[in-house]
């Protein structure tokens, strides 16, 4: 049986959908400055290695900490979601940063921001698998967990593989741009976003459960602007960007 998710959690979740909504608000307006928007004025800073390093391994680490305080965490479904979950954040915590090309910078308070919102997210999605929900092995069979586990890989691959263009088109030691090709680029400007949307859908999907449906919001929300951005700043800096090329959606934005 599902346990009723204490009041707490409850206000938890919807601060994360309240965050959602006024973070994209917010980056419409406003373009976080790290990588290619990086810019003076926001405080001091750190190495782009470092800041992704300390930003995203509590969702890592602390995730797994979570899960472990929850009475289903020997089950089978809830393993898989774990294993999941960390499939997507030790890369992003331990191996994307030292794959990283360049000697970029990220402020200091994106980085705490990023680390404040991990916690409140790792926090909601790890309780919720590994105690408020209930899964039983019959879930591993329900359409729901099958094509939410679909989603989120394709959306992996397509993160994982985009960002490797990406690095492709970076000399060691130097730090400019260029226009990316293939892979997910013939379509769109931003498919690393675009693939990690795609990723928290499915885990939305997947899990079926309010933290993860708050968890894809504040990722569309997070990552659609941050897109259009990108898209701007190609078009801008390139006089043969693709024309045919859209932002985040294939032939649509």
């Amino acid at each position: 049986m599902t346990r009723v998710p204490d009041t707490a959690f409850g206000w938890l979740v919807a601060l994360e959908i309240a965050l959602a909504v006024v973070t994209f608000v917010a980056l419409c307006f406003i373009v976080a400055p790290y990588g290619r928007h990086n810019r003076g004025g926001w405080g001091p800073t750190v190495p782009s290695r470092v800041g992704w390093v300390v930003m995203e391994s509590p969702a890592s680490i602390l995730f797994l900490v979570f899960y472990l305080l929850g009475e289903h965490r020997a089950e089978l479904v809830p393993l898989i979601f774990l294993a999941l979950w960390q499939l997507h954040y030790v890369q992003r915590a331990f191996v994307y940063p030292f794959l990283m090309r360049g000697g970029g910078r990220m402020p200091v308070s994106v980085m705490a921001m990023a680390m404040l919102f991990n916690l409140l997210n790792t926090w909601i999605n790890a309780r919720w698998i590994s105690e408020y929900g209930s899964y039983a092995t019959s879930w591993l069979a329900d359409p729901r967990f099958l094509v939410g586990v679909l989603v989120f890989l394709a959306g992996f691959a397509l993160n994982i593989g985009s960002d490797r263009i990406l690095r492709r088109l970076r000399r060691p030691g130097s730090s400019g741009y260029s226009i990316p090709q293939g892979g997910g680029f013939r379509y769109v400007s931003s498919p690393n976003y675009l693939g990690e949307m795609i990723e928290w859908i499915g885990w939305a999907v997947a899990t079926w459960s309010p933290a993860g449906l708050a968890f894809a919001l504040y990722t569309v929300a997070n990552l659609a602007p941050r897109a259009v951005s990108n898209h701007r700043w190609y078009r801008q800096t390139f006089d043969d960007y693709p024309p045919e090329r859209r932002a985040l959606i294939p032939f649509i934005v």
